[in-house]
């Protein structure tokens, strides 16, 4: 059995081999039909326009080789970095903020420690790569800075794209576009959308939301992670990547459907919680196991079972959470 998964990253201990291959020999029949049909469609073209098929091909899956392509032209990434010629490597040539770049060094050693791709002994070593997308993001968006999670995020993209500007454009096309104000000081779009989701809840799955406000947990507690690190190390890789195909098509609303199916998914589970500490461990387990291993039958999952989801209901949810969030202080 290998223990380093083909991203990287060594498998824990106590990883179930067995029903991985058992899981991934069914995945793998679908991951070929899909690589058939992602080559039509894209014809040794290096392009791809937004269409009913394409999305429907998108919630299907990516193929690994197509990935990175996909997501540069779907996110507009592509685009402004053609519009841009030269930018990234203006920003990495500039002057430096020096606050700004220790923050940056601090996190190197933090950021997947059990990725071998980013051990200061492998060659080539991402952390290098890593560091350059954050510090030229950092200086490109100054507002956002450098924040604790976009390690995470840009290293996940390092990942797929193995090419520093495409990882930078891509950092950029999720939080200027995709993700409303999540990294920002006040993490005021972070803390909306939890407080959206609670409201969510309330809608779809009402005996949680009332076992939650019955024991005082606040959302933040139970799915902050879930958000700020777009389910990274909270979820299987592939099944993240899945999600990822999804966010860059779809925009953030996709973060809403996994986290409802999650939860609707585990509900009876949840629901045996006596006290705060037990739910917030019952949070911690229901990002376990088969439901989220099996990458395909979930991303069917969170197209259904949420139920309708549209993002003007999201937006005005938004409008709500952030007043009453503001008015708070």
């Amino acid at each position: 059995f290998c223990r380093v998964d083909p991203y990287g990253f060594e498998r824990p201990e106590d990883f179930d081999y067995a029903s991985y291959e058992a899981f991934f020999s069914r995945y793998l029949v679908v991951l070929t039909r899909r690589a058939v049909k992602w080559s039509k469609l894209l014809k040794g073209r290096n392009s791809v326009q937004k269409s009913v098929k394409v999305k429907r091909y998108i919630r299907k899956g990516i193929p690994n080789e197509h990935r990175a392509l996909v997501w540069m032209v779907v996110s507009g990434a592509q685009t402004n970095m053609e519009q841009n010629p030269g930018y990234y490597h203006r920003l990495l040539e500039g002057e430096k903020n020096y606050e700004l770049v220790e923050a940056i060094k601090t996190d190197m050693n933090r950021t997947f420690p059990d990725n071998v791709k980013f051990r200061k002994t492998a060659d080539p070593c991402l952390q290098h790569t890593l560091y350059n997308v954050l510090v030229a993001y950092g200086h490109h968006n100054k507002a956002v800075g450098y924040c604790q999670g976009m390690n995470f995020i840009a290293g996940y993209l390092i990942l797929i794209t193995k090419n520093e500007e495409e990882s930078f454009w891509l950092l950029d096309a999720l939080i200027g576009r995709i993700l409303p104000d999540y990294y920002s000081p006040a993490m005021l779009g972070l803390k909306t959308d939890q407080e959206v989701l609670g409201e969510l809840v309330k809608m779809k799955v009402p005996a949680v939301a009332e076992l939650m406000e019955r024991h005082g947990v606040m959302w933040t507690l139970v799915v902050s992670r879930w958000f700020i690190c777009l389910f990274i190390d909270i979820l299987p890789v592939e099944t993240v990547l899945r999600i990822w195909d999804c966010l860059f098509y779809e925009g953030s609303k996709i973060i809403f459907r996994v986290a409802l199916t999650l939860i609707k998914q585990h509900q009876a589970f949840i629901l045996e919680a006596t006290n705060f500490p037990d739910i917030c461990d019952k949070f911690k387990e229901i990002t376990k196991g088969p439901l989220v291993t099996e990458c395909h039958s979930f991303m069917q999952k969170i197209f259904t079972d949420p139920g309708s989801l549209s993002m003007a209901t999201i937006n005005k949810l938004r409008e709500t959470c952030r007043e009453k969030l503001l008015s708070q202080g």
